[in-house]
């Protein structure tokens, strides 16, 4: 840029090396604490002062641009974390005090997802603290846990007094304070006219949209328009994020743009004058950043739309790289905490790659005779599909192979579709029956949204799991680096690149399903993997099965329904209604034929029953409540109920300790299935001389230490299926408990561990089969692939019964020395129950070894020798 005045152009990156330093410094400043950033300040600023005195070159002004902002970013953490450290409230925070607040919302109170009450998290600023006879003023940010139902409809800039207890948040988190309420609000004043105006529009919109076009394209209808997801159907939600359109119902720079548009183009039709443009253009984006709350990718697109904003008043050229970079360096001073939202960085990922290479993307499409419309949008869903990717990858451990052809089929109605709903937003207080036309106008592309996201989501493989975290974000960012720099160094490779991913997606993924294996032949029962949860499955018929628990969330149970082919669920049993039991229980009824949804006597105190009423009710199924004693017969197996008695059914129980208790056979094997008992309650099971005798146990509370080992007894189990989240913070299962089955011989499979679990087989030969940890609830890193199908082996009595997957070299049986029965459907030697050690023999003249020998010496695996637990239990593989 010499010579003439420079102009900025499309790839003008003078700001790109200031927002990266911003950003960077922003991330490190908590973990290097106020002493190192004091002193960072005079160094930046000292080094930039003997740059300066040297001859003026590109690399000096870019460096000087990075020590500049380095300098404001060290000295604006110092200045913020020393009034951190100095706050009353965070003294009151390390002693866990609990006091008394003056609050004023930042946003909308938000639901949040755990066991127990529903309870919403509501950002704030809190700007008095009452410590006994002491009043203090504050500007301090704070997050507050509350009650759901005393919290929910508050709109943000409500003041409130509330008493909360405090507990420190980390430096990260560019928060003073945790709080969490333990009393009801009180009201110090309304919200502002605007905001009370927002929460109007966006109230209206809702309730029309649901009214007029029904639960779930109404539901959606205010998300694409204005971001508010709260009526959508859960399943829906689970559906986009598995196609990867999770990103249409997030407002941002999409939105922003067709607002602009929509208000600049009668504007530039009239030859209005460009500063008259940029004040009604800029009304129009405060206006719209209130009615869709500034959250993270809103605030990022708004202020960007207003630096263009401002180049169109001042007659500037508007270039898109400066006014992001711009942008984010402003917006990540302001508030440090976007430096690691999640929305943020996507929405600056995605419009990066859209400013960067989409252009030149479509020119080359358009040189290869492309249309310009189909290339302009081909080239911005692959840039920001391919930009936000490894992101993506890394939050939630998924890659959408569907992503990019999905995203192709949703844009065209994704306008039309946001316009429409905006419009009725407007129109629906002033004119409702105008409003409502519009919203059913909006109705058409909105229910082709629908459709698209349900069909991507139904397609095996849409998600396919992945490494999460960093690690994952990483391998897949240097994947697809790798892959475009082969592509674009060897250009004759191109063709065969994509003869082999046309040939993976119309030979390989129906191979691969087909290959899959899973469910094994003759499925007795199906622990899913749905995380820190239960969900149980008993196929009882082609297409048909019944459901135990439902899992926390509607997406890992739905998937595991689907993995086995269920359509119909004749009987639905819930333990309890706690949310890692029921919380996905609009996942497993919606799309299927229910019949009856079944509890055991629940508590008087039990305030959650409205809402199971109200998803049976949606389903079109029955509600039912079993006692002990009630037989159910759902096709090929047969249901006993054993716990709880009405009569223990008091306010005063826990929900845990009145969990159903119900005992399914399947052709001769039996299954026990136990909620989340605590050890009182399963003592006084046993102590009421209820039969417990079981082949398998679903052990209590996802092994909770709080267990009693003579229900385990009791119950003479071979077999124990613990479902378990990966990495939960409870510290299930205990070791006492693992400790407890293995002394009395019984084997253990985790859904943590092992992924699906599945029982198969019948009374004459039964084993144990492990899909392996996927994309399930479960895989905090995501074990990615999906884990080889167990292969089906064949049982003494001709039955088909699955092993775990084991090397390809140790695939035929092993020469050992005979025992109860041949290694590939071994069976217990003992008597039914209870379990206990078999003695020194069992009843063949061969005891069961402890340790073979096998192979010989010297062989590729002769370093992993075969064990056995010294009693007879059933075993169905190789234990290593």
């Amino acid at each position: 840029m010499s010579g003439a005045p420079a102009r900025w152009s499309w790839l003008d990156l003078r700001l790109v090396p200031a927002a990266a330093t911003v950003w960077a410094g922003t991330l490190l400043a908590p973990l290097v604490g106020v002493p190192v950033l004091a002193a960072a300040v005079p160094a930046a600023v000292g080094t930039a002062l003997l740059v300066a005195r040297r001859r003026r070159s590109a690399g000096s002004v870019v460096l000087l641009v990075v020590l500049a902002a380095l300098a404001v970013t060290a000295a604006s953490a110092a200045v913020r974390e020393a009034a951190r450290a100095a706050s009353p409230l965070a003294g009151a925070a390390e002693g866990r005090r609990t006091v008394e607040l003056v609050l004023e919302l930042d946003g909308d109170p938000a639901a949040v997802r755990g066991a127990g009450p529903p309870r919403v998290v509501v950002e704030a600023t809190a700007a008095v603290l009452e410590d006994g006879a002491t009043r203090t003023r504050l500007d301090d940010a704070v997050v507050l846990f509350g009650p759901a139902d005393e919290w929910r409809g508050l709109l943000p800039g409500q003041v409130v007094r509330v008493r909360a207890a405090v507990s420190p948040a980390s430096a990260d988190e560019g928060l003073v304070a945790r709080l969490s309420a333990r009393a009801p609000p009180v009201l110090l004043g309304e919200p502002s006219r605007v905001q009370r105006a927002a929460g109007g529009l966006r109230e209206g919109l809702r309730d029309t949209a649901v009214r007029v076009l029904g639960p779930q394209a109404g539901g959606l209808l205010p998300g694409l328009a204005v971001g508010d997801t709260t009526a959508m159907d859960p399943v829906l939600v689970e559906d986009f994020r598995r196609a990867g359109l999770a990103h249409l119902t997030a407002v941002s720079g999409a939105n922003v743009a067709i607002v602009l548009a929509g208000v600049l183009a009668p504007l530039r039709r009239r030859a209005v004058d460009r500063r008259v443009q940029a004040l009604v253009a800029l009304a129009a984006l405060a206006g719209f950043v209130v009615l869709a709350r500034p959250s993270a990718s809103v605030v990022r697109a708004a202020a960007m739309g207003a630096v263009t904003l401002l180049a169109l008043a001042t007659g500037r050229s508007r270039a898109a790289v400066p006014a992001l970079g711009g942008a984010v360096v402003v917006l990540l001073l302001a508030d440090p905490r976007l430096a690691r939202d999640a929305g943020f960085a996507l929405s600056v990922a995605a419009t990066a790659a859209i400013v960067l290479l989409a252009p030149g993307w479509s020119r080359r499409l358009r040189g290869r005779g492309w249309p310009q419309l189909p290339a302009d949008a081909v080239a911005v869903a692959a840039a920001a599909g391919l930009a936000t990717a490894p992101l993506v990858a890394g939050l939630s451990g998924l890659v959408s192979p569907v992503s990019l052809p999905v995203n192709l089929l949703a844009a065209p109605a994704v306008a039309p579709a946001t316009v429409l709903g905006l419009l009725a937003a407007l129109a629906v207080p002033v004119l409702p029956p105008l409003g409502e036309a519009l919203v059913w106008a909006a109705g058409w592309p909105v229910r082709w949204l629908v459709a698209v996201a349900q069909g991507a989501a139904a397609l095996p493989d849409a998600a396919t799991g992945w490494p999460a975290g960093v690690r994952g974000a990483v391998l897949l960012t240097v994947l697809l680096v790798a892959a475009g720099w082969l592509l674009w160094r060897f250009p004759r490779a191109r063709a065969p690149a994509v003869a082999a991913l046309v040939g993976a997606v119309v030979l390989g993924w129906p191979l691969r399903q087909a290959a899959r294996g899973w469910p094994p032949e003759d499925t007795v029962v199906v622990a899913c993997d749905v995380g820190q949860g239960d969900a149980l499955v008993l196929p009882t018929a082609p297409g048909e099965g019944l459901l135990v628990d439902a899992g926390p969330d509607v997406g890992p149970v739905d998937r595991c329904l689907d993995r086995l082919g269920i359509d119909t669920l004749p009987l639905v049993l819930l333990t309890h209604l706690d949310a890692d039991h029921a919380g996905g229980l609009a996942g497993a009824l919606s799309g299927r034929a229910v019949g009856v949804v079944a509890t055991g006597t629940l508590s008087p105190a039990e305030d959650r029953v409205a809402r199971l009423d109200d998803a049976v009710r949606r389903a079109g199924a029955q509600r039912a409540v079993l006692v002990p004693g009630d037989r159910r017969t759902v096709g090929s197996a047969t249901v006993e109920v054993l716990a709880p008695p009405p009569e223990t059914a008091t306010a005063a129980q826990p929900a845990n300790d009145l969990s159903l208790v119900v005992r399914v056979t399947q052709r001769g094997v039996r299954v026990l299935l136990t909620g989340d008992l605590s050890g009182a309650a399963e003592a006084r099971i046993v102590a009421r001389g209820v039969d417990l005798r079981a082949d398998v146990l679903k052990v209590p509370h996802h092994g909770s230490a709080d267990a009693d080992r003579g229900f385990f007894a009791a119950t003479g189990a071979r077999v124990a299926l613990v479902s378990v989240g990966a990495g939960n913070s409870y510290g299930h299962p205990a070791p006492r408990v693992l400790s407890w089955l293995a002394q009395d011989g019984v084997r253990v499979h985790r859904t943590d561990t092992d992924g699906d679990v599945a029982v198969a087989g019948d009374a004459a030969a039964w084993g144990v089969a492990v899909r392996g940890p996927g994309e399930g609830g479960s895989a905090a890193g995501g074990a990615g692939a999906t884990a080889e199908p167990a292969v089906p082996l064949r049982g003494p009595s001709g039955t088909s019964v699955p092993r775990a997957t084991m090397p390809g070299w140790l695939q035929h049986p092993p020469r050992r020395p005979p025992a109860c029965a041949p290694w590939w459907g071994r069976r217990s030697c003992c008597a039914p129950a209870p379990s206990r050690p078999c003695g020194p023999r069992c009843s063949s003249a061969t005891p069961t070894p402890s340790c073979t020998s096998w192979p010989r010496r010297g062989s590729r695996s002769a370093s992993s020798p075969t064990c056995w637990p010294p009693r007879c239990s059933a075993r169905t593989g190789w234990w290593w």
